[in-house]
């Protein structure tokens, strides 16, 4: 990452239950008191997606918690639909792959890049069981890995 950009939330489930391909950087509508809330990191991606609506994309079920000083004039949904903002050929793009079958779309990580939040989102495709199992494997195998480097510069 370059200078300027602050990860405030990953979804680190995604990588887990989807196979991710290509990604996009995407603009977001929000309220004040969301991106205040945001950049107290109060945001869960785990359950969000993506879906078209009449030739737009919007966010659905990324959970932003409300901000605590904003009082009830400044309340909005948590989970409420968000618009993402990007070009129409990347919108074009996304639109023909989420039409797929066992398609989807995630967000992968929500940043600050010059006071401005952006979304990272990817094409996904779901795991099927077997996959999953490979992945846990490939996690074990990689933590016995660093713990038996660990123990080895320990030891001298």
């Amino acid at each position: 990452m370059t200078d300027g950009i602050k990860v405030m939330a990953r979804n680190r489930k995604a990588s887990f239950d989807y196979h991710l391909e290509q990604r996009y950087e995407a603009g977001v509508v929000l309220t004040g008191a969301e991106i205040k809330s945001i950049r107290a990191n109060k945001i869960t991606l785990q359950d969000g997606f993506v879906e078209v609506r009449n030739g737009e994309l919007w966010m659905l079920n990324v959970h932003i918690n409300p901000y605590e000083q904003a009082g009830r004039l400044g309340y909005v949904e948590p989970t409420r639909p968000r618009k993402l903002l990007l070009h129409k050929k990347q919108i074009a793009e996304i639109t023909d792959w989420i039409t797929g079958r066992g398609n989807s779309c995630v967000p992968t990580m929500i940043y600050l890049s010059g006071g401005r939040a952006k979304f990272e989102i990817a094409l996904a495709k779901g795991k099927k069981q077997y996959d999953k199992r490979e992945s846990i494997a490939k996690r074990d195998v990689e933590r016995d890995i660093r713990q038996a480097l660990k123990e080895r510069v320990r030891d001298n």
